[in-house]
């Protein structure tokens, strides 16, 4: 009986971190979307609004969903007084605070890494012409997670269940 409860566990387990992934592959284009629409009304808070960059991250960080919600906010209070900190480094740290919590490759970091260096150094036009690439590698990233989601999903959660049962049967 031990054992039969034992078994159970560990194929639950397995199934359990199978679906952990999967949900990772699903979280992935949403995320990016989020991301995408985010630095979308960035771009108009800097060309249309002339709102200064700690304020429009502020504004964007209110309007968006977690876990992007908070690297805005932490964005925005990073540039803000008493920090003071330049946008680069203000983005850099709140991308070690709270890109882990998203589904975000290294890509999408690297690309937000060199937009950070451009905003608030340059005049209006410019970086709405970064934004505009960033947003265009974005966009590309998105597609790419969309077809990785429809390739691996339901792949990780079958290979979740099958490791585990593997697992049972070499052990027992």
């Amino acid at each position: 009986m031990l054992k039969l409860l034992g078994a159970v566990l560990i194929i639950l387990a397995g199934t359990l971190a199978g679906f952990k992934r999967a949900a990772q592959y699903a979280d992935r284009p949403r995320h990016l979307r989020g991301l995408i629409a985010a630095l979308q009304r960035l771009e108009t808070e800097i060309l249309y609004g002339y709102t200064p960059l700690p304020e429009a991250l502020h504004r964007i960080g209110q309007q968006t969903k977690e876990p992007l919600r908070a690297f805005f906010l932490t964005a925005a209070e990073e540039m803000s007084p008493p920090h003071n900190r330049s946008a680069e480094e203000a983005v850099q740290r709140a991308m070690e605070a709270h890109f882990g919590s998203a589904s975000l490759k290294g890509n999408e970091r690297e690309i937000m890494r060199q937009l950070s260096c451009t905003l608030g150094t340059s005049d209006r036009p410019n970086q709405s012409t970064h934004i505009a690439l960033a947003l265009q590698q974005l966009k590309q990233e998105e597609t790419a997670a969309r077809e990785d989601q429809g390739k691996y999903e339901k792949v990780s959660k079958s290979l979740g269940l099958l490791l585990g049962a593997l697992i049972v049967i070499l052990i027992f």
